[in-house]
């Protein structure tokens, strides 16, 4: 009996080929061994190709870039991405609006990231998660509605665009516990600011217009007398 390279051998093929006379078959096993001997290794995926293909050229990168760019165009006016702090949780992007309202993005590449997650003690217990509002970002098609947590809601990536496939159905998500956690990301992010501008310290670099004013001879340019700054008001 001789094997062919990477196929079945020669004698198996004409007993196939024997029985397909009879059978009706629109492909004849020796056809069939032909493709065998030629593709010998034949990957299928019940994922639409352009799917797949998309998901596999998003990185987790790009993927934290798009949910900054979001959350800014949901009217959040400050944005972190990937900032850590002393309680575990590194949200992928949280911002804010107003109200202290905080809206977190968790960006997944893959199933298996997705999947990890579910793990982690500020998903196993919600209520001591950050973020008023929680929405997962992945590439199109890698995560289905049913499958994300209670309230949360379902961004995705397609092409350079971000669509809201499932709105966060729970808007008040975040405790006492989560708003604490919170504090202590931004003021760890503060710190950081301040090592970055020494030797001048963080309250001497926010009065900027003190120092406009003296470079100006005294007088606050027009230009900069209002400050678009929405934290500035009690709502």
């Amino acid at each position: 009996m001789v094997r062919a390279a990477n196929g079945p051998p020669r004698a198996t093929t004409r007993v196939l080929e024997a029985s397909w006379l009879n059978s009706g078959c629109l492909f004849s096993p020796r056809c069939l061994h032909r493709f065998w001997c030629r593709f010998p290794v034949v990957h299928f995926s019940t994922q639409p190709t352009h799917l797949y293909k998309d998901s596999m050229a998003i990185t987790h990168e790009r993927l934290v870039e798009s949910a900054v760019d979001w959350l800014r165009r949901y009217r959040c006016s400050i944005v972190l991405s990937e900032q850590s702090c002393a309680t575990g949780e590194i949200p992928d992007a949280i911002g804010w609006k107003a109200k202290c309202h905080s809206v977190i993005v968790e960006c997944k590449v893959s199933r298996a990231d997705f999947l990890a997650d579910a793990d982690k003690p500020f998903r196993r217990t919600p209520e001591s998660g950050m973020g008023n509002e929680r929405y997962y970002l992945a590439p199109a098609g890698l995560i289905r509605v049913e499958e994300i947590p209670k309230g949360w809601g379902l961004l995705e990536l397609s092409g350079r665009s971000v669509q809201i496939v499932q709105k966060a159905r729970n808007r008040k998500m975040r405790t006492d516990a989560g708003l604490m956690k919170e504090m202590n990301l931004l003021l760890a992010s503060l710190a950081r600011v301040e090592v970055r501008i020494e030797p001048q310290r963080i309250t001497e670099f926010l009065k900027w217009k003190n120092r406009l004013e003296r470079y100006n001879g005294g007088i606050m340019p027009r230009e900069v007398r209002e400050e678009k700054n929405p934290y500035l008001t009690i709502v």
